[in-house]
Order: structure tokens, then C-alpha cells, then sequence
């Protein structure tokens, strides 16, 4: 059976980038850059008052009693159209053009005006309150380079650098769909031996945060006529993530109808603990990543492979960051297959990181892991852990 990190390397090898498109500046949040950005505008493209006040020629010793000509305004948007000369001042408005000739804004709260005359009540030790154009960038230098994951703050960036649209690699299409005849939609009235179809929400949250487009294409009932009837719209899509049907119970067709199509499997069992079914194949240009049906083990399972290959397609090549904390509370020594534990990390109350797992690691329940926001992965055999050992985890939220 192979081990995660042998699952992994046939699962990523040959996953790159699924081409490219022309984004709008205000739909990249989440969005991976396919080409660097660069600026095509001076920010700010002229000098700019910082305050709201008077622009004038500033003058050694300049501070109260001096008196000035108020000779026009400059307000944003409306520059003031000639330059100022000595003893004059523009009434100025924060973001408004400084004049020319002009090197200094007095701000208002310095000023008693009477009329077209100012006069200077504060010390102006030195010229002030102008921002110089370009200060926060100028036209050709590098915004973003390729790669970046834009966030919030990025639209208003590339919008201020007059960039209307950015390239960004193009997000993953993934199809879902569950299997089995027991799974019935929220609200139904259940019958003895029913479930609730759950699995594909998280998993559809999930896919859309790591940069997929998931696409949810109904529940196939234990049919392979309706199995592959499902399997053949997923050729349609970059990814096709199967839930359940992926053991070997007389009614779990999905594999067999995956092959009778014409799919190439390359895994079907993994040495891990939940999720061991987890499988993986092509079928066409499509890769198929199939998940177990119990919650738990779709979840790990997808947090595991689904979050790389996606992060693969989108051009990012970083897979997981483990890090370190100590145990809360003891483990019992693990079996055979690499274990990820449900568990939440925090700051204890004297501020120092700990993690906890959650008590019950049943492969079925979805509670400890709405609970959990990290795994803690335990290595194959590995001996009891006692607390305050220190040991991997892998945030997840």
C-alpha cells in the first residue's frame, strides 16, 4: 500500500497550470498571478496636498503674524490653473494639486482668514504636508510578481495603477458528486437506514478556498447506468472528485464503472488513517480523485490531496506547512498507517501554543471536526504521546 508522500508524488506528477485569462481588477481576490504586474500610472501623478489648508512659498522664519493673498483654490479634481508667487496662497483641499511655485501647506487650523487674507498664527519651521508624485510608486514598477495569491487590499492597487484587468492562471473546474442510494437532501423526511447528504458542502467550501471552481452534479444513486451517466459530464471538467463508493462493498460500483469507461487508475488504497479507500486515476484529459463517504476521511483525505492538486494547477508548488506544538493531553501508540487526528489548536492561558485532539476520532463524525481547526499527523507505529510532547500538525482553518 503506498504512503501519503508516494500517493502524493503520482498525484502531482504531470499537474501544472491549466492556462491563463484576463481577470478584472475587482473579482482577483484569490486569484493566483500568471504574469507579473507592473504599473501604468504615477501614484500620485502630481504633487498632492496632505492636508486641508493654504499652499504657499514657504520662507525662513515663516510662523505667526505673517500674512498672505488668498488668490484662488485648489480643490481635487480642480487644480489651480497658475503658479503662486511670494506672499500668496491657494486655499488647498487634501488630495488637491499643489501649485506650481508652491512648496508648503500651511493647515487650516494655522490660519485666521479674513476675507481674501490669511494670517499664520503657528511656528512653519520647515515646508510640509505635500506628498511628491510617485510617492507610493511610479509608472513600470512591479506591483505583484507572478505567483502572488491577491488578497483583499490588491483591487484597489492594480485599480490605482490604472489597470482595469490583470492574468491570472485559470481556476480548476471540479466536478463532485456523491453516490448512494441511503443519501437524501437536508430537510427530507427520513426513512430507516437514510442519511443526510452532507459531505459535498464542506468539501465545495473547501475546493472554492483553495482557488477551485467546484461544481456540484447531483447524487448518483448505486446504479452503474447512473454512475456513469455522472462520470461522463465529469470529462467535461479538470477534476472529478467522487464521494464514497470507493470501497469494496457489493454495491460500490464507482471504480468498476471508472474502468469500464476507459479510466486509468494509478492508486486505490492509501496507508492512511482516515481515508484509506482514497483513489486516483485519469479519465481523459479529466483526473479523478475519488473520496471515501465517510465524513471525516473525505475531509482529511481532501485537505491531503485535493488542496496540493489544486494548488498545482493554479502554478504554486508549496504543498503542506507543518508545524510544531505541545500535546494537551495523551495519544495511545498509533497503528500501521500515518494518522492525522482531528484537534484544535490555541494559546493556553499563559499565552504559550498548544494543541489538543479531539476525543472521539470515529472516521463518521462531523462535530470534533467543525471543532478542530488543525491535524496532528502521527507517524506509522508511532509510541504513545504524553503531554507537553511536542508534535506535528497541520493547520487546516
Amino acid at each position: 500500500m503506498l504512503s501519503v508522500d508516494e500517493a502524493l508524488n503520482i498525484l502531482l506528477d504531470g499537474a501544472g497550470p491549466l492556462g491563463e485569462e484576463e481577470v478584472p481588477v475587482g473579482d482577483v481576490v484569490g486569484r493566483v498571478l500568471s504574469s507579473p504586474v507592473h504599473a501604468r500610472l504615477t501614484q500620485p501623478p502630481f504633487r498632492a496636498s496632505a492636508m486641508d489648508g493654504y499652499a504657499v512659498q514657504h520662507t525662513e522664519n515663516m510662523g505667526a503674524g505673517n500674512q498672505l493673498e488668498v488668490i484662488g483654490e485648489a480643490a481635487a479634481g480642480a487644480p489651480f490653473d497658475r503658479p503662486i508667487g511670494p506672499g500668496e496662497a491657494v486655499r488647498i483641499f487634501t488630495g488637491g494639486v499643489v501649485p506650481e511655485g508652491a512648496d508648503h501647506v500651511v493647515i487650516q487650523e494655522d490660519v485666521e482668514r479674513s476675507g481674501d487674507q490669511i494670517t499664520i498664527t503657528a511656528s512653519q519651521p520647515k515646508p510640509a504636508n505635500i506628498r511628491p508624485a510617485g510617492i507610493d510608486f511610479h509608472e513600470g514598477d512591479l506591483l505583484a510578481e507572478k505567483g502572488v495569491v491577491c488578497h483583499a487590499l490588491h483591487p484597489s492597487l492594480f485599480a490605482a495603477a490604472n489597470l482595469p484587468a490583470v492574468i491570472a492562471y485559470r481556476r480548476p473546474r471540479v466536478a463532485l458528486f456523491a453516490n448512494g442510494d441511503e443519501l437524501k437532501a437536508p430537510g427530507s423526511n427520513l426513512r430507516n437506514g437514510e442519511i443526510v447528504n452532507s459531505n459535498h458542502y464542506s468539501l465545495s467550501a473547501m475546493m472554492k478556498n483553495w482557488g477551485g471552481e467546484p461544481h456540484y452534479l447531483g447524487c448518483a444513486a448505486d446504479d452503474p447506468e447512473a454512475i456513469a451517466a455522472v462520470l461522463e459530464k465529469g470529462k467535461a471538467f479538470d477534476l472529478i472528485v467522487p464521494i464514497g463508493g470507493a470501497s469494496v462493498g457489493d454495491r460500490d460500483f464507482v471504480k468498476q464503472v471508472f474502468r469500464d469507461l476507459g479510466g486509468e487508475m494509478l492508486f486505490e488504497k492509501v496507508a492512511v488513517k482516515p481515508g484509506k479507500p482514497v483513489w486516483h486515476g485519469m479519465l481523459g484529459s479529466a483526473r479523478v480523485v475519488g473520496l471515501p463517504g465517510n465524513p471525516a476521511s473525505a475531509l482529511v483525505t481532501a485537505i491531503l490531496f485535493i488542496g496540493p492538486l489544486l494548488n498545482r494547477m493554479l502554478g504554486r508548488q508549496e504543498s503542506f506547512v507543518f508545524r510544531q506544538a505541545p500535546l494537551t493531553s495523551s495519544l495511545k501508540p498509533n497503528g500501521p498507517r500515518e494518522s492525522y487526528l482531528r484537534a484544535e489548536f490555541k494559546l493556553n492561558e499563559a499565552g504559550q501554543p498548544v494543541i489538543t485532539p479531539a476525543g472521539n476520532q470515529d472516521s463518521s463524525l462531523l462535530l470534533p471536526f467543525a471543532n478542530s481547526n488543525a491535524l496532528i499527523r502521527r507517524q506509522p507505529h508511532a509510541a504513545e504521546g504524553i503531554p507537553g510532547e511536542y508534535v506535528d500538525y497541520l493547520p487546516i482553518f
